[in-house]
């Protein structure tokens, strides 16, 4: 009993340690606002686990936009999703793109992503 256990407890913890991944991202300036599509893969199993959504934030880890996903994407991996009307501050050169999963949050590795 215990070794099953034991066995059920490193299962469960394994997949709490799925982060979602952020796999590619485009930026698209127009005017003074940015459309970024950000690619990302996770193990989606269904509504109790699932990549929940992506953050933008600057070299400081303040947020700038997050995009929230509504529903599991099982069936759509990897997946790209856009959020337009993205204001950044003067003179940023570089931010981060994080993603979150729903068991999880928000995912401890950032992407850097260089602006043209």
């Amino acid at each position: 009993m215990l070794r099953s256990m034991s066995i059920a407890l490193l299962a469960a913890t394994t997949a709490a340690a799925d982060p979602a991944v952020v796999e590619d991202v485009t930026a698209k300036q127009s005017g003074t606002s940015w459309t970024f599509s950000v690619t990302l893969s996770h193990a989606d199993t269904g509504w109790d686990d699932y990549a929940d959504g992506w953050r933008v934030l600057d070299m400081q880890g303040n947020e700038i936009a997050t995009r929230v996903l509504a529903h599991p994407h099982v069936n759509e991996q990897p997946f790209t999703r856009s959020l337009s009307g993205i204001v950044l501050p003067e003179g940023t050169h570089q931010v981060h793109i994080i993603a979150s999963e729903s068991k999880g949050g928000w995912s401890s590795t950032a992407y850097l992503y260089e602006l043209n």
